[in-house]
Parts: C-alpha cells; sequence; structure tokens
C-alpha cells in the first residue's frame, strides 16, 4: 500500500475587502497562525502565494474567496492543530469576519507521500464533497475514511 498523508482545503468568504478594519483582527493574525501550524507535529506542507500566505491566490469563480491548503502526517495533527492550538482561537471568531456558507467549505483526502496537492485539486476536492457528499474521496472531521478506504475507492474507478 502507497503511503498518504492527509490532506485539507478550506475556503471562506470575507465579510469586507482583506485590508479593512473589520478584518483586521484576521489578516494581522495570518502569519502567527501560519507558523504554529509550521511548528505543530505532524505538519509537512502548506499553500504559500505572495507574502508567504495564500490570501492572494484566486482559485474560485468568486474571487472574493479565500483559500487555505495544507499536508499533515495524520488526522490526529490536523485535527489537534485545528482544535487545540492558537488556530482555535482564531477559529471561534470566524463569525466576525467571514461568511457562513451553504455548501462545502472544507475537505479533507488521502494524498499520496511526497506530492503536494495544488490549489485546483483542494477546489476538485471541495466541488466533488459537495455533489457527491463525504466519500473516500473527499471528506469531513465528522465523517472520515483510511487511506486504505481511499485507495479502495479508486481502484474502483
Amino acid at each position: 500500500m502507497t503511503t498518504y498523508h492527509l490532506a485539507q482545503v478550506n475556503i471562506a468568504l470575507p465579510l469586507a475587502p482583506l485590508d479593512s478594519e473589520q478584518l483586521h483582527g484576521f489578516v494581522s493574525r495570518i502569519d502567527e497562525i501560519n507558523a504554529v501550524a509550521e511548528r505543530t507535529n505532524g505538519f509537512i506542507w502548506r499553500l504559500k502565494g505572495e507574502a508567504d500566505n495564500a490570501l492572494a491566490l484566486r482559485v474560485f469563480e468568486d474571487d472574493r474567496l479565500i483559500i487555505n491548503m495544507s499536508v499533515w502526517e495524520s488526522f490526529d495533527a490536523l485535527y489537534n492543530y485545528t482544535y487545540y492550538s492558537d488556530h482555535a482561537q482564531v477559529y471561534r471568531q470566524k463569525g466576525g469576519w467571514m461568511e457562513k456558507l451553504a455548501y462545502a467549505h472544507m475537505a479533507l483526502w488521502w494524498q499520496p507521500a511526497g506530492i503536494m496537492p495544488t490549489a485546483l485539486d483542494g477546489k476538485t476536492r471541495l466541488e466533488y464533497l459537495q455533489k457527491h457528499g463525504a466519500t473516500p474521496y473527499a471528506f469531513t472531521f465528522k465523517k472520515r475514511f483510511s487511506p486504505l478506504d481511499a485507495e479502495e475507492f479508486v481502484n474502483q474507478k
């Protein structure tokens, strides 16, 4: 069996322009929270654009959408970073900065180790999750699958 790492993508739609006073609390912490991720056990990679973050990358038709992607050694590594690091403080405040989306805004999938996903890969996984629900191809924290499930899923196609 191939060795896999856990990839994640999440998107958000800011309530105001990124340079607005309303989003200052979010934007001012981006570098700090990215550094926390990079120091977290199990972190492998994150999507970067200009200014060492992904805020300026435009991947979707709605160019206001911002994207974040990363790769982790395991589900537990990502989960612990998301909910038990300083990232959790920022996550709890997202309602003041981001619109509540009525469609899939976060997807997880097993990525072959050593191959980093592209922003287009993330977009594809989100769209698949929105259309088909959680499967071994794209899933969520609440409904997850193993690397073996993902490998079997791909081999069935």
